[in-house]
């Protein structure tokens, strides 16, 4: 009668279980985002409220307003600017004349036309000033109609935007001023040996600060300095291009440099060398400084992972939660990485 009364429990368990989260699932990436940001503040939340006399409540409304201001403010700009200048590109890059002076340039050239059919030769395809028009005016509407459509969906969702924004902040709050007793709480919950949920724990920590502190602030640097780069230069479009360099900026080996190399090289191509030979190096200055130096300080240990597996985890990430996926893809394959290595080490051997 125990074991079936039991059984029974379980069963029970896991429908009410099953019910959550189909209630949680549509604020899932809220929380989520809530958990990271939390994770990266919490030191000055720990701080602040031992400046308060261990008054949680209060300590905990000041850093959670305080993240909000910091985070409503900029977005509520920047969503209005990156919307606007994402669709003239995407409208300018949907035009054919765009691209003409450079077609032209190409195949006015008689050092292009031969070096185009030594490429030709030499790798079997059909490379013409026409393929390159193509290939960069395909490039350039799919960029500016992504980040268009992205920004557009918050925009025409607004109400379920402020509600997903309100339910974060609410998390944060809660999170800051709870976070430590429903961590002991599910520790005693869960049937699994609390160093190892320590351990996911930590590293779920460390990775979101290394995302965030290492790679969301030289990303954002990098994203500022390109987009200087272009307006300084007399380009179009420098903020859309700031920012995509700012999340380009997250992908490792490629990085900032998959947007400024195509453009030194287009630059190159119009006759500008002087003007491409200055941009390319401004570029390399700035973004060799970050990659190499700033970056590894401001991430230590929290992200030894494969670069492969951050590509990955970054680009599929992207595919299948939007622009967050940028954080919500390496979290993923960190709590893998972990729960692997747990099994590894403690359960491989008594599976057997």
């Amino acid at each position: 009668d125990k074991q079936q009364g039991a059984i029974f429990f379980l069963i029970f368990l896991s429908c009410s279980l099953l019910l959550i989260l189909k209630l949680f699932w549509t604020f899932l990436s809220a929380i989520i985002l809530a958990m990271v940001i939390v994770s990266v503040f919490y030191p000055l939340y720990a701080r602040l409220n031992t400046l308060f006399r261990n008054r949680e409540v209060l300590a905990s409304l000041c850093i959670t307003i305080f993240i909000l201001i910091t985070l409503i403010i900029p977005m509520s700009w920047f969503i209005g600017t990156l919307s606007n200048e994402a669709y003239e590109f995407y409208r300018k890059s949907s035009d054919q004349v765009s691209l003409s002076k450079l077609k032209e340039i190409v195949k006015d050239d008689p050092v292009w036309s031969e070096r185009f059919t030594k490429i030709n030769h030499m790798t079997g395809l059909q490379i013409t000033p026409d393929t390159i028009e193509e290939l960069a005016s395909s490039i350039g509407k799919n960029i500016g109609l992504f980040l268009y459509d992205q920004v557009r969906s918050i925009a025409s969702n607004l109400l379920n935007f402020l509600i997903q924004f309100f339910l974060m902040g609410l998390t944060m709050y809660y999170l800051f001023k709870d976070g430590a007793r429903l961590r002991r709480y599910f520790f005693e919950l869960l049937p699994v040996p609390e160093d190892h949920l320590e351990k996911l724990t930590h590293k779920f920590q460390e990775m979101g600060r290394a995302i965030v502190v290492g790679n969301g602030l030289s990303g954002i640097v990098q994203g500022i300095l390109g987009g200087l780069g272009f307006y300084f230069f007399g380009l179009d479009s420098p903020f859309l291009w700031g920012t995509v360099m700012c999340f380009m900026a997250f992908l490792p080996i490629i990085g900032a440099s998959a947007v400024f190399i195509p453009t030194t090289i287009i630059l190159f191509l119009h006759g500008n060398s002087g003007l491409a030979l200055g941009y390319l190096i401004y570029n390399l200055s700035y973004s060799s400084v970050i990659e190499y130096l700033v970056k590894p300080r401001l991430i230590g240990k929290g992200m030894q992972m494969n670069a492969l597996l951050v590509f990955i985890g970054i680009i599929g990430g992207i595919k299948v939660f939007g622009i967050l996926g940028i954080v919500y893809g390496p979290l993923i394959i960190t709590v893998f990485l972990t729960l692997a290595e747990i099994y590894r080490l403690e359960y491989r051997n008594k599976a057997v």
